[in-house]
């Protein structure tokens, strides 16, 4: 049996949530072409995707009470195995609907993120653990890039069955590397309390603990809304075709690149509200800044996804430090805090794109998608300023 608080190596923690992400958009490129293989409609087989976040969201609830009764271990490797099996199973498919019911069972992976964030907090202190999610969020972000791009080259090469052989595959190297590499982290206190019904409730009435949530998901609802309405802005006031679309939209990812760096160099350093705070205003100012300038006359792509790197240079600097502090609330349920978080932005973001979706117009989108981000991000800003009076009225 492995020893307790034995933490993996920093690649186990980076393979885990990024793999996560890569299950989700991998094989989007493969979406029409499993609807004719299988002969099914395009809407029925997009349920692959909708339906699997509705699935994350559940499994994130589930798996991280649970990683606190049990460990973090079996969870994870459980998770492993499930997502092996399913992968196989979607590979095989030869139906929509069994396609479907496997790829659902896919959704375990997600267990990879949440737990990866727990593992950190286990063996960390509060700082050193935002600065090293910073570092594990700056890698993470290029699996959304690189995910749809190696699942096009494979569809082309091989069909589309090829993208979950590729998930099979790597599942089961990950499984190995998780099983040699991964030992025990949950808190030794943490065994007899585990994450019971009462003491999850516990958590949840912690207003501390939602302070904190709240902050990722608003910051991350920006990214949202932004990713919903910016094909539509790019189209309708500029003119921008598909293959400038792609590195517009790609450089928000990379103010997220740089923000998490920064947070990993910094977040050490300095107490967690101070970085949440100086990321909630990097976006919000860089918003503003951009709000003023195009309502002033000067409405053009520079100006337009200029100002919204800083949303993703600011959700670098907030983020690991948010999800750090929300675990910490109380140290012993790390994973309940990390379930409940991912679950939170999952919803949130579901919420915040259908409503991007319903007020965006044709016409004049480019300032209403400005004001529904720097909404967002004045909500995250918010929550900080709340997280850091209720840290004041806390007795020491």
């Amino acid at each position: 049996m492995p020893r307790t608080k034995t933490p993996p190596h920093l690649a186990t923690l980076i393979l885990l949530p990024a793999f996560s992400v890569l299950s989700l958009n991998m094989f989007l490129p493969s979406l029409a072409n499993i609807a004719a293989d299988l002969e099914a409609d395009y809407s029925t087989v997009s349920l692959a995707v909708a339906g699997y976040l509705a699935v994350t969201a559940i499994v994130q609830l589930l798996v991280g009470p649970l990683s606190d009764r049990i460990g973090r271990r079996p969870v994870l490797l459980a998770a492993l195995t499930s997502f092996f099996v399913a992968s196989v199973a979607c590979s095989l498919a030869q139906d929509v609907w069994s396609f479907l019911i496997f790829r659902m069972l896919q959704g375990g992976i997600i267990s990879g993120y949440a737990l990866s964030l727990a593992i950190v907090r286990d063996t960390t202190s509060e700082r050193k653990a935002a600065g090293l999610i910073g570092y594990i969020s700056m890698t993470m972000a290029i699996a959304p890039m690189l995910g749809p791009m190696l699942g096009g080259v494979l569809d082309t090469a091989f069909g589309w069955r090829a993208n979950f052989y590729f998930y099979a595959i790597f599942g089961l190297v990950l499984l190995v590397i998780c099983w040699i590499d991964l030992g025990e982290t949950k808190p030794t206190k943490a065994e007899r309390s585990g994450a019971s019904p009462e003491s999850v409730r516990t958590l949840m009435k912690e207003r501390l603990f939602w302070a904190y949530s709240l902050c990722t998901t608003f910051s991350t609802g920006a990214f949202y809304i932004f990713l919903t309405g910016a094909p539509l802005v790019a189209a309708s006031e500029f003119g921008v075709n598909t293959a400038q679309l792609g590195f517009c939209i790609g450089t928000i990812t990379a103010g997220f690149i740089a923000g998490s760096f920064l947070s990993g160099r910094f977040a050490p350093k300095h107490a967690p509200a101070t970085m949440m705070l100086a990321g909630r205003l990097t976006a919000c100012i860089g918003l503003t800044a951009g709000l003023v300038v195009m309502l002033a006359g000067y409405l053009n792509p520079v100006v337009f996804f200029g100002s919204t790197i800083f949303v993703g240079l600011g959700n670098g600097l907030t983020m690991p430090s948010s999800n750090t502090s929300a675990m910490s609330v109380r140290p012993s349920l790390a994973g309940s805090a990390a379930g409940l978080t991912g679950a939170l932005v999952v919803a949130g973001g579901a919420i915040l794109t259908t409503i991007t979706g319903q007020l965006l117009p044709e016409e004049g989108a480019g300032v209403i998608l400005h004001f529904l981000m720097l909404a967002a991000s004045g909500a995250g800003l918010a929550s900080v300023l709340w997280a850091m009076r209720l840290r004041a009225e806390k007795p020491s």
